[in-house]
């Protein structure tokens, strides 16, 4: 949950972690991802800007988030360590140490509404998104889409923060979900 519209991220490595990293990153917004690898896996984003070249710190030149994605413990630590001494956000990938700073959890999004899981590993983060997303209420998705109307509607009410706090929290609970998808948003 990190605007990264206008951030260059960098992805070292070119197999299929990172094809899934770059296009996560895409997904999300990216509009600056070069990766860096001497060879890029048939799936790789046509988006992405291509290096390809083995991994220099001078890669990293511009960067604000980097992902370190190889197949070798020894160039991710590497990777680790250059965004390190350069204040760069950096996630590995592989289980290695020194690990990264932060991690990309499993996501999905329905609308306007994105539920992200981790869970210690990606295979569990995953199976947990998909149970949660195999039983997530579409009415949620409708309630946040109003939500985009009706914040602006109560935070432009002259009453006190604490009526307009409870008015959003009502259109949180279940009432409401069941107003909306019964009657609509001029209903609520």
């Amino acid at each position: 949950m990190l605007d990264v519209s206008d951030r260059l991220a960098v992805i070292i490595g070119g197999g299929r972690v990172a094809t899934r990293k770059a296009i996560g990153l895409i997904d999300c917004g990216a509009t600056r991802v070069r990766v860096v690898a001497p060879a890029f896996d048939s799936d790789m984003p046509l988006q992405v800007q291509r290096v390809a070249e083995t991994y220099q710190p001078r890669h990293l030149a511009e960067a604000q988030l980097a992902f370190a994605a190889t197949n070798s413990p020894a160039v991710n630590a590497q990777v680790v360590a250059d965004a390190r001494e350069r204040k760069i956000f950096i996630c590995r990938c592989d289980e290695g140490e020194p690990g990264g700073d932060f991690v990309t959890p499993a996501r999905f999004r329905d609308g306007d509404v994105l539920v992200s899981v981790s869970a210690g590993s990606a295979a569990l983060s995953a199976a947990v998104r998909d149970d949660l997303e195999a039983r997530f209420d579409p009415r949620y998705a409708k309630m946040a889409a109003a939500m985009t109307k009706l914040r602006p509607l109560i935070k432009s009410e002259q009453t006190s923060a604490d009526a307009r706090r409870t008015w959003v929290h009502g259109l949180a609970g279940a009432e409401a979900l069941a107003t909306l998808d019964a009657v609509g948003i001029e209903a609520l």
